[in-house]
């Protein structure tokens, strides 16, 4: 471990001595700045992690000179502290050298559907809608809208954002699959708890390189916009849809006000769609992900309930269970995407997921 940390720390050393050079094109900068942004956290550790271990040295050579006994407890004192201080660090840095996922810093497009419960599950929609945007807006992440349905009855039938930010994609991808809520509906009379259900699925936006689509691959579609229902919000045929002919895959977007504006969002979808697509497959050849009870998690995997008469979330996947429904739903998602992650690597250090 110790040999690759030192390889790691020349090449940080070396890319940052090349990007003071003042010597590199704006390609070769950009290149390595994303590289030793990578390995900045790495080799910070690493080079506590050698300071500390200096100390400690220090020290233990010291005590074996040192005759005054109360001098003597106080090093022994300092050296039990810097062990623990080590051994944290230790566990750090194994984690930080885990393999990295390619996409993790990537911005993410959400796209979350009502499902079973009709008006109620498209509610719920709504709901995760929120509690995303009120974590995003803890985290300091920046979310647009780029294509939303509402429900008759409130929420959406669908909503597709996009949240950008830093290291969205780590944190978030976690969340595909479906949601489920247990709670009485407003539209409930009786007052009897209904179960309803909403999907999620994350995926990380496409960039140019991911992959190149060319437009006499798409057929494009304009109409009216639509309002809660299906019915026709205005005369104009702004809303576009896009098909990619090979596939079939179909997106679409009316959120915004003129044709050419969701022609744009609408081929931003298209291609982060046919890129998780192409994540997809290759996650079903490696297999490692879709073994895991963690991973990219698919709609139809139930992966949490959010019981909202006891107060409860529940997250299946590693068994938690927390009292904070009202917190989580106010954006405090980090109670349940810590210990997700948290559990989530301790499989990769043990070898249950690569």
């Amino acid at each position: 471990m110790y040999d690759r940390l030192a390889i790691i720390e020349k090449q940080y050393q070396d890319a940052q001595d090349k990007l003071s050079s003042g010597k590199l094109d704006v390609k070769e900068m950009t290149k390595l700045l994303k590289e030793s942004s990578a390995m900045e956290e790495t080799v910070e550790a690493y080079r506590f992690f050698k300071v500390k271990s200096q100390e400690l040295e220090d020290l233990e050579n010291m005590i074996d000179q040192e005759t005054d006994e109360d001098v003597i407890e106080m090093v022994k004192l300092e050296i039990e502290s810097l062990k623990e201080i080590i051994n944290n660090t230790e566990e750090k840095i194994k984690i930080l050298l885990l393999p990295k996922d390619p996409n993790d810093e990537k911005n993410v497009i959400v796209d979350i559907k009502g499902a079973a419960g009709g008006d109620e599950g498209n509610i719920f929609a709504g709901d995760l809608f929120r509690m995303y945007s009120k974590f995003a807006e803890i985290k300091g992440w920046k979310i647009e809208v780029l294509n939303e349905i509402e429900g008759a009855m409130g929420g959406f039938t669908t909503i597709e954002f996009m949240i950008s930010g830093k290291g969205v994609y780590s944190q978030l991808k976690y969340e595909s699959g479906t949601h489920r809520v247990q709670r009485v509906p407003e539209t409930e009379s009786m007052g009897r708890i209904h179960t309803s259900t909403a999907t999620v699925l994350i995926m990380p936006e496409a960039e140019e390189i991911d992959l190149e689509i060319k437009w006499d691959d798409i057929r494009v579609d304009t109409y009216n916009s639509q309002g809660p229902g299906g019915q026709s919000v205005n005369t104009t045929k702004s809303a576009v849809r896009l098909t990619y002919i090979p596939t079939g895959l179909m997106v679409a977007c009316q959120v915004g006000k003129s044709q050419h504006e969701n022609k744009a969002t609408a081929f931003k979808l298209l291609k982060t769609r046919l890129f998780d697509s192409i994540l997809e497959e290759q996650a079903a050849k490696v297999g490692a992900e879709r073994k895991a009870l963690i991973g990219r998690g698919d709609r139809s995997e139930k992966i949490r309930t959010y019981n909202y008469p006891q107060n409860r979330v529940s997250d299946h996947r590693i068994g938690l269970t927390l009292q904070r429904l009202d917190a989580i739903i106010e954006g405090r998602l980090d109670l349940i995407l810590e210990p997700l992650l948290n559990e989530f690597q301790k499989r990769q250090l043990i070898g249950d997921v690569k």
